[in-house]
């Protein structure tokens, strides 16, 4: 069975220290360790025959360079403005570390991977069928995703220890909930299960 790793939304603009969430006061500490714990697990996947594809949450410009921002997110995350998230630019580019165990990125304008992407295209085209996902946020990108993946009748894995949520309760919770529809494990235990 070939396997992906789907990384969801490890960006610049979302961890690092010079990004749009950590000038606009939303720092996460527990994401910004992801990058090191989520490396190896890439390298892995890849070792093995897998696929390695990231999402690069993306805030198109429209008309006058304004960014299109949905108004639930622009409520939530008033600091953020143009640029940030931007096609192309350094805040929206994984981070550094991981970019050279990405095999291909997707642009995402919503929580889901697959929504309004080719995700679920590249999957199949590579004969995946199963996915596991990690990233940030737990609750959010990743819980969508993982959803829709299931909805896809991929065999879908969570890797917990590769997730991050900004409260420790926010992402129990949605690992618990996530288990109804996906095998919910650590990364070395994906690895002896899966990759091995």
């Amino acid at each position: 069975m070939k396997t992906a790793l789907v990384i969801i939304d490890l960006q610049n603009d979302f961890l690092d220290a010079r990004g749009a969430y950590a000038r606009g006061g939303c720092a996460n500490p527990a994401a910004q360790a992801l990058p090191e714990r989520v490396l190896p697990l890439a390298q892995a996947v890849r070792a093995a025959g897998g696929l390695v594809v990231a999402s690069q949450f993306t805030l198109w410009p429209g008309v006058g360079g304004a960014p299109m921002i949905s108004p639930h997110l622009l409520a939530l995350r008033p600091f953020l403005r143009q640029g940030d998230f931007a096609p192309g630019s350094w805040g929206q580019a994984n981070v550094e570390l991981l970019q050279p165990a990405i095999d291909a990125t997707v642009h995402k304008v919503a929580y889901s991977a697959f929504f309004n992407t080719q995700l679920d295209w590249l999957l199949r085209k590579n004969g995946i069928e199963r996915v596991a996902v990690c990233g940030i946020v737990t609750n959010g990108g990743v819980a969508s995703t993982v959803r829709d993946a299931h909805m896809r009748d991929y065999d879908t894995w969570v890797v917990a220890d590769g997730c991050a949520a900004f409260k420790p309760e926010t992402h129990a919770t949605a690992l618990a909930d996530m288990a109804t529809v996906a095998h919910v494990v650590d990364s070395a235990d994906f690895g002896a299960r899966v990759l091995a």
